[in-house]
């Protein structure tokens, strides 16, 4: 090879070398997937221990159909036997949920307790121990117009216990069944119109701890918990609340998020108490919300929900399994009191369970 073009090859190799040092320098060269550190994940707000009887989804039952309905001072009219094992067969066989939660200790209730036992059905129960009004809150309450008279409420008193004597021998009777027990329902906020005393509720709760082998809550909205709940808390196995985002003016793009919120101000207050959501849900129809309330609406919070509950390690109960058209005013057929259920009052399924 002749001098010229060695030297012409020596500088067509100088030229690539200085062209190769450019590119690398704008093109850096990017780290292999095997050289990432993979990103932390996000931990789980509790642990499966701390689950009620190892289940994420559950649903709230109370199975009143058209003209029927629970005591209101006159009696009961309550579902037949056909009707309640019905819909236990729609609760644990299309809406695959295995643990249901009752509110009181009556004759429904027990009712649902034997069906399950003699249909041996795969459902647990989480039973209510409903308390009624031993403080007159018709300060605070929107729908009491005058004081509850003092006889009614020394009536009421007694009545509480012996609900309280119900309770502990359902829960005794049925323990195979009964995987908690939870003493009154919203009876501590100031809104409602069967206000209980907290003392006398960590009194009951006391009571029943004693007598039972299952464990003990009370539910109540998240924020009376969050602001008055600490005390209770610490008499109790877990506790137990109520979130409604519709019910607070949220449309359903807040509905999760607020949720969240609900539930992370009551753990910031209670650090290191176990929570079940005990309702939460979204209504179908309702005047009292508008265009907020829709089948739509009511699928994607309880769809978003549920996921969140599983990821979480929160038992929660979707409030509620059927339509009840005997709550609220009787006059008012479209009132939100009425249509929480993820099925209709006739047992047909809305969007929610049809699009599982």
């Amino acid at each position: 090879m002749n001098r010229s073009v060695i030297q012409t090859l020596s500088k067509g190799a100088f030229i690539a070398i200085i062209m190769m040092i450019m590119w690398a320098c704008n093109n850096p060269q990017k780290e292999s997937n095997t050289s990432k550190v993979p990103e932390k994940e996000i931990e789980a707000m509790q642990s499966e221990n701390d689950l009620l009887a190892g289940f994420h989804d559950a649903i709230c039952y109370s199975g009143f159909r058209k003209g029927q309905h629970p005591d209101r001072g006159e009696g009961a009219k309550n579902p037949t036997d056909e009707q309640v094992l019905e819909d236990l067969n729609i609760i644990a066989n299309d809406m695959g949920i295995n643990l249901i939660r009752v509110y009181d200790c009556g004759e429904n209730s027990q009712t649902v307790l034997q069906i399950i036992r003699e249909e041996k059905m795969d459902i647990k129960v989480m039973l209510g121990i409903w308390l009624k009004a031993e403080l007159s809150a018709h300060e605070t309450c929107a729908w009491l117009t005058e004081p509850i008279p003092q006889e009614i409420l020394d009536k009421n008193t007694i009545a509480n216990k012996e609900e309280l004597d119900r309770g502990i021998m359902l829960a005794n009777e049925y323990k195979d069944i009964i995987v908690a027990v939870n003493v009154g329902n919203e009876a501590l906020v100031e809104w409602n119109d069967h206000m209980v005393d907290v003392d006398t509720i960590i009194g009951y709760c006391n009571y029943v701890k004693s007598n039972i082998a299952q464990p003990v809550t009370v539910a109540d909205n998240y924020d009376w918990w969050a602001n008055h709940g600490a005390n209770l808390a610490t008499h109790l196995d877990f506790i137990s609340i109520h979130t409604y985002p519709i019910w607070e003016g949220r449309d359903i793009d807040e509905g999760l998020s607020y949720t969240i919120e609900n539930v992370e101000k009551v753990r910031k207050a209670i650090p290191d108490a176990k929570i079940v959501i005990s309702e939460a849900g979204w209504a179908t129809t309702a005047v009292e919300f508008g265009e907020r309330a829709s089948e739509e609406k009511q699928k994607r919070y309880n769809t978003e929900l549920m996921n969140w509950a599983t990821e979480n390690n929160v038992t929660t109960f979707l409030f509620e399994a059927f339509d009840e058209p005997w709550k609220g005013e009787t006059g008012n057929p479209d009132g939100a009191e009425k249509h929480w259920g993820i099925y209709f009052e006739d047992r047909t399924p809305k969007l929610y369970m049809r699009d599982r």
